[in-house]
């Protein structure tokens, strides 16, 4: 059994996922655009250039997501998507370059439990935490 996170994003889905490819040195296994599917005649001009689905690997793991109908978008909350990174300095990079015209809501810094953790929400409204935990 594998949990995978879906994320329904609010018409970003490819800058993101383009941007997480750059970032984070993942790869986009799969992007299908709404007009591309065989239900294309169904949706909106608005709709037909988004993505109706896309797999992206990180490593082991694997972050799918959408563009979510016209109308139907939420704000991602309830939950974050957790990094856990080897070295602080591998987590000062990363956290600089995801948390970049995001919401900062705890800045990385050293805790009782890791030499680095933060929490932040990207430009695209994901919720994020990286940890890089003390050795025990």
């Amino acid at each position: 059994m594998k949990l995978n996170p879906y994320l329904h994003l609010n018409g970003q889905c490819e800058a993101a996922f383009k941007f997480y490819e750059k970032t984070l040195g993942a790869k986009i296994l799969m992007m299908l655009r709404y007009d591309d599917s065989p239900t294309a005649g169904e949706c909106t001009p608005v709709e037909k250039d988004k993505i109706m689905h896309a797999r992206l690997s990180l490593g082991d793991d694997i972050i799918m997501a959408s563009d979510a109908p016209e109308g139907r978008s939420q704000d991602q909350s309830g939950f974050s998507l957790n990094i856990s990174v080897d070295t602080p300095e591998e987590a000062e990079r990363i956290y600089q370059a995801l948390s970049e015209k995001g919401k900062v809501c705890m800045p990385l810094a050293e805790t009782f439990w890791a030499l680095r953790f933060a929490m932040f929400i990207d430009q695209f409204g994901v919720p994020w935490m990286i940890n890089c935990e003390k050795k025990a």
